[in-house]
């Protein structure tokens, strides 16, 4: 990008960054304006056409089907497989032989899977799954590190039309044995732990107690990945590797034909608030929404290296590690452990090590690797990077900044993407063409129509905050919530019932450029002597000083103001809170919002109570200061 190009924004004063003439040059989309006007004039072609990059065993009969609304349908009475389109159809072409893997464990040990050699392993595991009585609409519980063989197990599942229901494999055992049962899982598919700075993780155990509890597990098969001494309970317990050394292990297995509309996976909610949500996606309508929202918005190419430093036990992993990546024929990085162990620039060195060439991360892995400075970075050619990519929450402009000069040297687009588990995929997004303003998600993606309203559905004025709808359906979207969809229709249809929208749950502005501003999610919302700010603002603010890397912001009761906001702050490394610094944040928060955002009280802090896809959980913080129960804690990273 241009820095002599960046001008200031009239409406939410703040830089514009215009890609480079080779980056729109080699851009799959050149014209956004246009192609979105296409796109929602005449949507179900677009959709039709998009989906035409696939391989379907019967074209579908309908594109679209708004018969059962909320509950709507895509591609009906097309026959599919993600798995086909995944790794069946590159066997066919030179991709066979192209690396469609490349993992590092977090001791630094390595492993490639091809698409061929991939197509074998998730070929013979897919017989074992069929020899232990897995069968077409079967759910299989998975709970596993980030190794190869949790993608395999993925594949597997979805190959023979078992659905599979990953859950993060750093869950508590209370959080695995309630979504085992919600599932009705037979199998678990798990490993004896994981490496995580430094540290053996005891999966193996917290599946053991898990199982106590769900009496309709009947197998668990277990991967050796630290080699730590586990309990194997005979007849239950099976080891892996055993198992694939076995006959039964046949490396050619027939891909199931799917309905499109046939369950692909269950991934619940991280139920920030309330009990989790097992969200339901299919195989037709993710597929093509996953591989298309991948390819045009990370502009992907044959030759690219892409890292998704996510884990597959999130909807990122699931549609940008596994399911995307994989159907547009990409290869892969996936990295097991921490992204400072046994330094600040492990990720950085992988970088280089490997060549990769777009990166997509959360803005707390950012903020978190802010902290050591620029020299860690500094230290490796990150040359190679054409494209990086932000997700999970709204980025502060600071990290935005910094990552854009120091990772991406200036020269590399940030596509800050906003989307949910809901979604399956971006919902709106820049690509790499888009004029950038660093904090915002810019514009919706194809198909798809945005607005921010109020309560009752009229529209804010440009700059004014609301909450942020989506006024079409797409193909991504989850059918319904397992098992209860009248839930499905209370949360996210019913509150604009009459306008057929769908309620995502975050608070947004829309700027007179039609961008699109993320303020979070509308309990995150806080109201001080009658005003209204986001706790994004203030946290951003806060970030923005240079000696704070992270923020978080709640409001406690307070008997003039009726609210007064607290704020928690981790340093960066090296830095010690005082008295003085206190005061000194108060000042900076005011000369950045005004008076009336500047906080009661600052706490210094080492670590915030998060979700383990990153999220902070202020619940918690507020829980916590007014001494109330701090409610379900099972999705907390610690």
């Amino acid at each position: 990008m241009a820095d002599d190009k960046n001008k200031k924004s009239p409406v939410m004063d703040s830089e514009i960054f215009y890609p480079s003439k080779e980056i729109i040059e080699n851009a799959h989309i050149k014209d956004y304006e246009s192609m979105y006007k296409y796109s929602i004039e005449n949507r179900e072609k677009f959709w039709a056409e998009q989906a035409d990059n696939l391989e379907w065993f019967k074209k579908w009969d309908k594109v679209f089907d708004a018969s059962e609304a909320p509950f709507y349908k895509w591609y009906t009475g097309g026959k599919i497989n993600i798995v086909h389109n995944a790794i069946d159809r590159h066997l066919k072409s030179w991709r066979r032989n192209k690396i469609a893997i490349i993992w590092e464990g977090e001791p630094g040990d390595v492993r490639t899977l091809s698409y061929h050699a991939l197509d074998r392993e998730v070929s013979r595991f897919a017989n074992i799954l069929k020899s232990m009585g897995v069968v077409k609409g079967n759910i299989v519980t998975v709970y596993m590190p980030q190794i190869p063989e949790l993608a395999i197990a993925m594949l597997a599942c979805a190959k023979i039309g078992a659905a599979h229901s990953v859950v993060y494999g750093g869950f508590s055992i209370e959080a695995l044995a309630e979504r085992i049962k919600d599932a009705n899982s037979r199998i678990l598919i798990t490993a004896d732990g994981g490496f995580r700075r430094g540290k053996a993780t005891d999966l193996k155990g917290i599946a053991n107690d898990a199982m106590k509890r769900s009496p309709t597990i009947e197998v668990c098969i277990t991967v050796k990945r630290t080699g730590k001494e586990v309990y194997m309970e005979s007849g239950r317990d099976f080891w892996f590797h055993e198992l694939m050394s076995l006959p039964i292990a046949n490396p050619k297995c027939d891909t199931e034909v799917m309905d499109a509309e046939d369950l692909l996976f269950l991934l619940y909610s991280s139920g920030t608030t309330g009990q989790p949500k097992g969200l339901v996606h299919t195989h037709g309508g993710y597929a093509v929404f996953t591989s298309t929202t991948h390819k045009f918005v990370f502009d992907i190419k044959d030759e690219d290296r892409w890292w998704c430093a996510a884990d597959p036990g999130w909807i990122t992993g699931h549609s940008y590690i596994v399911y995307g990546p994989l159907i547009n024929g990409s290869t892969i990085i996936m990295y097991e452990g921490a992204p400072n162990h046994p330094y600040p620039n492990r990720w950085w060195q992988m970088i280089e090590k490997y060549g990769i060439n777009i990166l997509y991360t959360s803005p707390t892995a950012i903020r978190g690797l802010m902290r050591f400075g620029e020299a860690w970075p500094n230290r490796h050619d990150l040359s190679s990077l054409r494209l990086l990519g932000s997700v999970g929450e709204p980025i502060n402009p600071e990290a935005w900044r910094w990552y854009h000069r120091v990772i991406g040297k200036g020269k590399c687009p940030i596509m800050d993407t906003w989307w949910q588990t809901e979604t399956g995929g971006f919902m709106i997004t820049p690509f790499p063409v888009t004029p950038l303003k660093p904090g915002s998600v810019t514009k919706p993606f194809f198909g798809n129509e945005v607005a921010v309203v109020d309560d009752d559905g009229n529209e804010m004025p440009a700059g004014e905050e609301g909450k942020l709808v989506i006024k079409s359906p797409w193909p991504g979207m989850a059918r319904t919530i397992y098992g209860d969809s009248e839930r499905f229709r209370e949360v996210y249809w019913d509150d604009y019932k009459k306008q057929g929208w769908y309620k995502t749950g975050d608070s947004a502005r829309i700027d007179e450029d039609g961008y699109v501003w993320v303020i979070g999610r509308i309990d995150d919302v806080i109201k001080v002597s009658g005003y209204r700010l986001g706790t994004a603002e203030i946290e951003s603010a806060l970030v923005s000083h240079e000696q704070v890397t992270e923020a978080a912001a709640i409001t406690l009761p307070h008997e003039i103001k009726g609210n007064a906001i607290h704020v928690y702050v981790i340093l960066r490394d090296g830095v010690t809170g005082n008295p003085d610094l206190v005061e000194a944040l108060k000042k900076h928060v005011r000369n950045e919002i005004g008076p009336i955002a500047v906080p009661e009280t600052v706490t210094f802090a080492d670590k915030l109570p998060k979700t383990r896809s990153g999220k902070i959980m202020r619940r918690v913080l507020k829980a916590r200061a007014l001494g109330q129960d701090e409610g379900d804690l099972s999705t907390l990273e610690e």
